[in-house]
């Protein structure tokens, strides 16, 4: 049976947030909150973690995976950004949006798209997964908690516990999330694309 935190959504507990990134650290997959809707999240480096991940979500290596980083300055050591690039991805960051960008070599081959060699790319807007990246000092694998057969997203911990409380380690109550996912943008065929309309605005972008 996984643990389960109420942290603060505005002034999150240092001491729980260090007890989460603890469990992170130790190979355990987290259920969490975003600006968008709940989340799971693993260690980047975790194989097994990855893995767990994946049969909660029943996906395949094809599903882009997306890497929750701190800032700007963290997305370009995973992610190859062109400067036209970089004008959107300052603009709409942090925010509900994952961008699709071309992986650099700090990002393991097992996390890449198999074919395209492509991340997802996100800053989150949420005081509480500021705080875990801070305390845990790399971006944090991830994907939206969308449960097999549902097309929406689980917006309430409540709802996380009743499904997943023991297939995941650690759930953070952060309060009620909406039930939109992020809006993805593709951005690594020279043209952004819109991939999936999300939270975020389309901001023009035709859906691809």
């Amino acid at each position: 049976m996984g643990q389960y935190f109420e942290i603060h959504p505005v002034n999150p507990q240092a001491r729980l947030i260090k007890q989460a990134v603890d469990i992170i650290n130790n190979g355990g997959v987290i259920a969490y909150p975003t600006d968008s809707s709940y989340a799971l999240g693993c260690h980047l480096g975790d194989k097994g973690a990855l893995e767990k991940l994946r049969r909660i979500r029943r996906i395949d290596e094809k599903h882009n995976l997306t890497l929750v980083c701190r800032d700007l300055s963290e997305i370009a050591t995973y992610a190859k950004i062109e400067n036209t690039d970089y004008r959107m991805l300052k603009s709409l960051t942090p925010g509900p949006y994952t961008f699709i960008l071309n992986a650099t070599h700090e990002v393991p081959r097992r996390l890449m798209h198999p074919k395209r060699r492509t991340i997802g790319i996100r800053v989150v807007d949420h005081p509480v997964v500021q705080a875990l990246l801070d305390e845990l000092g790399q971006p944090l694998m991830s994907c939206t908690l969308v449960m097999p057969g549902e097309e929406l997203p689980v917006t309430d911990a409540e709802d996380v516990r009743d499904v997943l409380e023991n297939q995941v380690d650690l759930i953070i109550d952060g309060g009620h999330c909406g039930f939109e996912p992020t809006t993805v943008i593709r951005l690594n065929e020279g043209v952004p694309q819109l991939r999936r309309q999300g939270k975020g605005k389309d901001h023009g972008l035709e859906l691809d």
